[in-house]
């Protein structure tokens, strides 16, 4: 069962969704458990755990229940990446669409792996070879780090003379005293930087504290940038082109380019997924724009686990002043009065989309 495959229903009365898909860093210690909570017994999570065996790696089902959570274990490149796609994909499954209708699907950094999974462009146990070695080819380089800075003020407002100014930061210390410094993603009301020691060095001293930023992100190369160079050009030997096909829905990219089912190129999509989105930032703001503008959804709908992904959503959702959002305060009014934001990794946000009685397990 593909997640985005039409029923019967008639589409005019069902709501209409955009899906955005979850990147790294959204499974933690809290999170230890999902999985098999919304996924155990499935057929389709017994493949993924014999597909990790015969890698020699623990499985997910052992990862996310028998093997107590440990940052420096869980949080790994090859473990952390397919434990976050199957939460997921457990998620998109149970997706009611007798009264839901998925209109397009994107996702951010890592989430445009499972996007192409959840838009029918790749099938599920290949997108599970694509993410381990992915996670596993990150992990092995780990070149270079990221960290993340917010541009809006405590409001969720904009402030885009600190923007320019924080963009402004990249060209100042990148190629100074061996300091390499790029955008890595446009994140809503954040900019995640990707860059060498020296150049996120610099930059972190060059930057005011603001609670908790800025933010090094635990185990995370620098995502979408030059430095990623040599992992595009294994990742391109190890990952052949054949399994990719043409979405079953539109697919939006870290660039705001709307993949569609009717004229896509299969070998042009995985030349962007191991080309382009690698080594050039990934503006995650511009999917969620194109989203919202070109597809006109009724709810906007992010899989677990956790709900990391939530605020950055919003934050773009009141740049763009979709629906009249304009402040955090707006959009929590919206919220209580009629959720247009779902985070599945939030139980009651959950109940929201899943059918009445959980699915019997099953076999896709």
């Amino acid at each position: 069962m593909n997640p985005i495959r039409d029923v019967s229903r008639s589409s005019s009365v069902r709501e209409r969704l955009l899906i955005v898909c979850p990147g790294r860093g959204t499974y933690n210690a809290a999170e230890w458990g999902t999985l098999g909570r919304h996924a155990g017994g499935c057929d389709w999570l017994a493949r993924f755990d014999g597909q990790r065996r015969e890698a020699d790696l623990p499985s997910l089902t052992e990862l996310d229940g028998e093997i107590p959570f440990r940052q420096s274990l869980h949080g790994r490149g090859e473990h952390a990446s397919p434990l976050i796609y199957a939460c997921a994909w457990a998620d998109l499954l149970a997706i009611d669409r007798e009264r839901y209708e998925i209109a397009a699907v994107t996702g951010n950094s890592m989430g445009w792996y499972i996007a192409l999974a959840a838009s029918g462009a790749l099938d599920p146990d290949e997108t599970l070879q694509l993410i381990g070695t992915m996670g596993r080819l990150m992990q092995e380089t780990l070149a270079g780090g990221q960290v993340i800075y917010p541009w809006v003020d405590e409001a969720w407002r904009p402030d885009w003379l600190l923007r320019r100014e924080l963009l402004g930061l990249i060209e100042r210390i990148h190629g100074n005293e061996d300091a390499e410094l790029y955008l890595s993603i446009d994140l809503g009301g954040m900019l995640v930087f990707g860059g060498n020691e020296a150049g996120l060095a610099r930059l972190t001293k060059a930057l005011a504290p603001r609670d908790r930023f800025p933010l090094r992100l635990h185990q995370h190369a620098a995502f979408h940038t030059p430095l990623q160079f040599g992992v595009r050009q294994t990742a391109r030997r190890q990952l052949s082109a054949e399994p990719f096909r043409a979405p079953e829905v539109p697919l939006i990219d870290g660039r705001g380019h709307v993949w569609t089912p009717w004229s896509s190129d299969p070998e042009r999509l995985w030349d962007y997924t191991l080309g382009e989105q690698l080594v050039a930032p990934y503006d995650f703001t511009a999917a969620i724009k194109v989203g919202v503008r070109e597809f006109a959804p009724d709810r906007i709908v992010i899989p677990g686990p956790g709900a990391t992904l939530g605020g950055a959503t919003a934050q773009a959702l009141i740049q763009l002043g979709w629906r009249g959002l304009d402040s955090k305060a707006s959009f929590q009014a919206q919220q209580a009065r009629d959720p247009v934001l779902l985070c599945m990794g939030i139980p009651e946000q959950r109940e929201r989309l899943v059918r009445d009685t959980e699915p019997m397990p099953l076999d896709v």
